[in-house]
Formats: C-alpha cells, structure tokens, sequence
C-alpha cells in the first residue's frame, strides 16, 4: 500500500511551508491524488515528494515557477 501523505505531512516532510503547497496546488506545479469532500482533506503520495524535490533542484538553478511548469510538463 502506497505512503499517503496529508498536506501537512508533505510540509514536513518536503521542507517546503502549507502556505507553498498550497500556492502549488493553485498553480498546477502539483496536484492531489485525491480529496475528501467530507473533511476537505486532500491527499498525496510519494511521486509528488518526488516532484517538489525536482522543483527544488529547479529553484537553486535559479529557474522561475514558470520555467519549473514548462520543464515538468
């Protein structure tokens, strides 16, 4: 069974804040693989601790998040 992850537990775990997930999710940089409609949970897995390491690598190049999108498209 694959690692589920809360937003919370992807802020911790990635070092990036709830505030940046957030804003990453509004912008499309990553995506939940599912939510809850009852709680408003949203849920996330290891392909996108993943994805925000990639960005991250991305960001000390010195990339702007709209190189980071184009490049990770």
């Amino acid at each position: 069974m694959p690692n589920i992850l809360l937003i919370k537990d992807l802020a911790r775990t990635t070092g990036f804040s709830v505030y940046t997930l957030k804003f990453y999710l509004k912008t499309g940089l990553i995506k939940e693989i599912n939510h809850s409609p009852e709680t408003r949970y949203r849920y996330f897995d290891e392909s996108t601790v993943e994805r925000l390491k990639k960005i991250r690598i991305l960001q000390k190049e010195g990339k702007s998040l709209k190189e980071i999108k184009d490049e990770l498209l």
